[in-house]
């Protein structure tokens, strides 16, 4: 039978996307059974802080584990990690986002775990071999906080700390010792919110890091002065939705090329009654003011994101999306983690299902993207809130 124009052009187009979805899975495979001590990792993981923290060259690991232990996985240079937790404090609390920085100014990187419902953060002091030590008296403030940040604020050399919180945001300025003193409410001024992430970004273009913050209610924007003071001018700056918005995560990245950075807010249904959980993208006019194009550039979606990123995962040169999802009834069931694909102009299509195995499926709240086993390919470490943490090699394409 002959086959008509269009049949050959349909056809022609299943070949394609056959071609390319089987090329995109080759891309990453599941190292997890091999490479992560499995049997460790049915964790409540709410964060993964990767960094060097034993001093020989390669990324290590360190999980933020609800109402559990923290977990601190060690790398052996080829990307195999040992659960080596006994190198931090084994004390249980509502661990939930984590900083890491040479808090004390003597080479070696430092831990700052922040905590919820218990309302303890944790400091641990690198003791130069890669163990640490307690150091959470050197924090003056305590608070149900959700997330960390690491900056010099004041220019001065060494890493502050800002934290998130149910409540008043903090800032910490370090003495150059890993000390702390509170300078909230000079730096930030006073407002109260539902803070879930902060996230640094040179939104103006300025030279210096401006902070989103993401909320279950109205989101912000804090503007730097260049002297680490900070001046709230969200009401200019950005496009609210009639709607509520319950935020878990804000990242950003310049989707479409033009040299400025764009918003992400990857959101959920949680807490807040009829909030929408479409994530929403946000478009810089080169001077940090936004505007929404959620409708035209990012393809709708019902989940409950609890993690967002963006990354190059297909290797093009432009960043894309992938999201952790937790969209069961009542937050049980895996979800596959969502992947959008950047046409290069910051438009963005769904090709979830594509670039990992079908098996990769959690309760998604963190997502790395860095080369842990040395071979100069960016590689997947998924936190899981509850199910299985994964590790995915990037292969070479």
């Amino acid at each position: 039978m002959k086959k008509s124009p269009i049949f050959l052009l349909m056809f022609g187009i299943m070949l394609h996307g056959h071609s390319q979805e089987q090329k995109a899975t080759a891309l990453y495979t599941d190292a997890t059974l091999t490479h992560l001590p499995y049997q460790d990792l049915q964790a409540l993981s709410m964060d993964a802080g990767i960094a060097d923290l034993d001093g020989d060259g390669d990324p290590d690991i360190l999980i933020a584990n609800e109402h559990k232990p923290n977990i601190l996985l060690i790398n052996d240079g080829k990307g195999k990690f040992t659960n080596e937790s006994k190198r931090i404090p084994q004390v249980a609390h509502d661990s939930e986002d984590i900083g890491i920085a040479d808090f004390d100014g003597d080479g070696d990187p430092d831990i700052i775990v922040v905590s919820e419902d218990d309302k303890t953060n944790e400091l641990y002091i690198n003791n130069g071999d890669g163990t640490f030590t307690d150091g959470g008296d050197r924090i003056p403030v305590t608070g149900t906080s959700n997330s960390v940040v690491v900056y010099d604020v004041n220019n001065d050399g060494a890493p502050d700390i800002l934290i998130g919180n149910n409540g008043q945001n903090n800032v910490l300025i370090n003495d150059g010792k890993g000390h702390f003193k509170d300078e909230t409410l000079a730096r930030f001024g006073a407002f109260v919110d539902v803070t879930q992430d902060l996230t640094l970004c040179d939104i103006d273009k300025d030279g210096d890091q401006d902070i989103l913050v993401a909320n279950e209610d109205a989101n912000r924007i804090l503007v730097n002065d260049g002297k680490g003071f900070f001046k709230d001018q969200s009401a200019d700056r950005l496009p609210y939705r009639s709607e509520p918005e319950e935020t878990r995560e804000v990242v950003t990245a310049d989707i479409d090329g033009d040299g400025d950075l764009d918003i992400l807010y990857g959101n959920v249904q949680a807490f807040v009654p009829n909030a929408l959980r479409q994530n929403r993208l946000l478009l810089n006019d080169g001077k940090g003011f936004f505007s929404d194009i959620t409708t035209t550039h990012l393809p709708k979606d019902e989940h409950r994101c609890f993690g967002v990123a963006f990354l190059d995962i297909d290797r093009d040169g432009d960043v894309d999306i992938m999201t952790g999802n937790t969209s069961g009834a009542r937050f049980d069931g895996d979800s596959p983690f969502s992947v959008y694909i950047n046409n290069g102009k910051g438009s963005f299509s769904d090709t979830t299902g594509t670039f990992m195995p079908a098996s990769i499926k959690g309760r998604g709240f963190d997502i790395d993207f860095v080369d842990v086993n040395g071979d100069g390919i960016q590689d997947l470490f998924l936190s899981n809130r509850g199910s299985q943490d994964f590790l995915l090699f990037g292969k070479k394409g």
